[in-house]
């Protein structure tokens, strides 16, 4: 929903791609990781043209008259693809493509005018996050190449919360399991405290009430993993709805204090 009521969330957004474009130039295409492409092993969807998937139901009719169509970035497959097959980690280049809702929704608000090619890659939900931090590792030399990795999901995500007996209102005070699984999440992620990380499934408070699965977080070691293991991931956003659902973003890599710094 937020693509219709984008709360403080959207503003956020919107300082994004300015911010992203005075700090590094504005990117030659975008490789997007979402929770909600997901494939057996990596795939990049490198259609020429990339078109809007509403991969979802039951919500407001007007959201599903949005568009947000872009082209593909097929030239930049095989590049991504030596990548990955590099670090011997599987890969897979189909011409098909479509942007989910984890990547059409922000980009409508950090690109409005579509004018960046996009490259999805959809990854495997049964691997580990050090599995996922390898991938990510992998595609770090894209950042050379004028590449923003941008991967989607949600810090906290249990709709189960939501759509119980009793809805929270969207302003709903944070219940005191998100603050703390929150919180020990941006002490780890500032005191780069890999072996903690990668294992939040045992050690981080609550987490499986906060993920009874896990791959809207996944995505997140994607990008940690791409930002390498010397630059402590910092939040450039923090907000929540229903009182469970974080919106948090994170940035990463060398530049993650001075994007921090813009944005805020």
């Amino acid at each position: 929903m937020t693509a219709l009521e984008p709360g403080v969330v959207g503003p956020f957004w919107q300082r994004l791609g300015p911010a992203l474009d005075a700090l590094a130039g504005r990117p030659q295409a975008i490789l997007a990781v979402s929770a909600h492409s997901l494939a057996r092993e990596p795939v990049l969807l490198a259609a020429a043209q990339q078109g809007t998937v509403h991969d979802f139901g039951g919500f407001p009719e007007p959201l599903y008259r949005l568009r947000y169509d872009t082209a593909g970035a097929p030239a930049l497959a095989p590049r991504v693809a030596a990548l990955i097959q590099a670090a011997g980690l599987p890969v897979h280049t189909v011409n098909e493509g479509g942007l989910d809702h984890g990547i059409w929704s922000p980009l409508r608000f950090i690109y409005p005018e579509a004018d960046i090619p996009v490259l999805p890659l959809a990854f495997p939900p049964e691997w580990s996050p050090a599995q996922l931090f390898a991938l990510g590792q992998a595609l770090a030399p894209l950042a050379d190449d004028g590449v923003w990795l941008m991967a989607t999901g949600s810090l906290t995500h249990n709709l189960r919360l939501l759509f119980g007996a009793s809805r929270p209102a969207l302003d709903a005070p944070e219940i005191p399991a998100s603050a703390a699984f929150r919180t020990w999440w941006n002490e780890r992620s500032a005191a780069r405290d890999w072996p903690a990380l990668l294992d939040y499934r045992q050690q981080a408070p609550h987490a499986a009430l906060m993920h009874p699965t896990d791959e809207h977080l996944l995505p997140w070691y994607v990008a940690a993993g791409a930002g390498g293991r010397e630059s402590a991931p910092l939040p450039i956003h923090q907000s929540l709805t229903y009182g469970c659902l974080a919106m948090d973003a994170h940035a990463f890599g060398p530049q993650a204090a001075a994007l921090q710094r813009a944005v805020a």
